[in-house]
């Protein structure tokens, strides 16, 4: 390590979160029937530099509520520590996802989260970052619009001793990991599992962590039709999860890296998102139509019918009162780091990623410290759809949110960015 280097202090982290077989899993209306085993450890793995720190489970989304009380007992300062979720479809319900969490799993989840975090800081030692970003390894595809936007981008970290063995590799890409449908039920974190072991292997000791980037609406190319299906078609196969985690693999093994120098910060902001409702007629009566649809309709479509009409008597009348959500920044020797609530479209990254210097790539996340459904941006409102207009009812929420919400978290995410940086007033 060149002497007139300053090294920060870092340390990983990895726990089991895996529960025993037979809780509900979450992800897809399709899948009714429980958990049946375990085809590879769901895990909380966590990476601290300095005083900062970040924990990414393998789950669909944490409650904002479950956020803070990881924070709370992590042994951090509330704005430097982030909670996020992989976003697979293999794991149980962590709460607002269509059910209610299981109470066991949630204390494991969190007290999994909180160990991890403990025992990365326990681990600290000097250590050196390198940054760079990796090639489009071709898994994620908009689907919303067949050759609609997506962020290319593989922003990579590695983490490396005083002797040069790494410690640890960060990446992040901006990918649904859903290859699994609902006609797995096995636990599973998905394309990430695979990724993350094809780096553990060729760095023995390290700690891979795979990071959300924005996904809201990209996916790895399976049809719309085989999400509400049991049916396992070839392209949602553990083979094929296997096939598109080796690609992201090796894109973040090739990436060229550079040597990173100077100090840790961390910024952290709230933001206010107002709900707008967007159905139409009384509440009575959609709840009564949903019922009678439930009673004639596919398994999939009457499990989701059943579902609307239970939250159109129920979450549908609380106040429409505006998200507490927050956006936090960190930067790393240089390296900016943004974690945004919700599941956030592409163009989201494309506005932040043009607003800020390219180099090092910027890892720019979705999914941290609460998963309140998707988060839209103003374009994507004329053409409505799911994650516009129907997402709120499986998220527990009674109203989508107003046109203008992503907008608001570009300005924000900017604001917390630039914070505390001379060269960007």
């Amino acid at each position: 390590m060149p002497a007139a280097f300053t090294p920060v202090l870092a340390g990983a982290a990895v726990v089991d979160i895996t529960p025993p077989p037979g809780l509900s899993m979450c992800g897809y209306a399709a899948r009714t029937g429980p958990a049946t085993g375990t085809h590879d450890p769901l895990t909380a793995r966590a990476l601290v530099i300095d005083d900062t720190a970040l924990v990414v489970a393998d789950v669909l989304g944490f409650h904002a509520e479950s956020c803070a009380r990881i924070r709370a007992r992590s042994g951090f300062a509330d704005d430097r520590v982030v909670v996020i979720a992989t976003h697979t479809h293999g794991a149980p319900m962590p709460g607002g996802c269509g059910g209610e969490a299981d109470p066991a799993f949630l204390a494991q989840l969190e007290d999994g989260c909180v160990a991890a975090l403990q025992q990365a800081a326990a681990n600290r030692q000097p250590a050196r970052l390198f940054a760079g970003n990796g090639a489009n390894p071709g898994i994620a595809f908009n689907r919303r619009s067949e050759g609609g936007p997506i962020d290319p981008t593989v922003p990579v970290l590695r983490v490396e001793t005083r002797d040069g063995d790494v410690l640890a590799v960060a990446f992040a890409h901006g990918c649904h990991p859903v290859v699994l449908g609902a006609g797995n039920r096995l636990y599973t974190a998905d394309f990430p599992h695979y990724a993350r072991t094809a780096i553990e292997t060729a760095h023995p000791g390290a700690v891979a962590l795979f990071l959300p980037g924005c996904s809201g609406d990209v996916s790895t190319g399976h049809s719309p039709e085989s999400s509400i299906s049991t049916e396992v078609p070839p392209d949602r196969t553990f083979a094929e999860a296997e096939r598109l985690g080796n690609a992201l693999a090796l894109s973040v093994l090739d990436a060229v890296l550079t040597p990173l120098d100077g100090p840790t910060s961390a910024h952290s902001k709230p933001v206010d998102l107002p709900l707008e409702r967007n159905e139409t007629g009384d509440l009575d009566a959609l709840a009564t139509e949903w019922r009678a649809r439930a009673t004639t309709a596919s398994p999939a479509w009457a499990t989701l019918y059943r579902h609307w009409a239970d939250w159109a008597v129920s979450t549908a009348r609380e106040p429409l009162v505006p998200w507490p959500g927050r956006v936090t920044a960190f930067d790393w020797a240089g390296l900016k780091l943004l974690f945004l609530p919700g599941e956030i479209f592409a163009t989201t990254a494309l506005a932040l990623r043009a607003a800020l210097p390219a180099t090092p790539t910027p890892f720019v996340l979705s999914l941290a410290d609460g998963v309140p459904g998707y988060i839209p941006p103003r374009e994507a409102y004329p053409a409505g759809g799911y994650e516009v207009l129907e997402a709120h009812r499986y998220y527990g929420q009674p109203a989508a949110f107003a046109a203008g919400g992503a907008e608001t978290l570009v300005q924000q995410a900017l604001h917390v960015a630039r914070e505390g940086d001379p060269t960007n007033p």
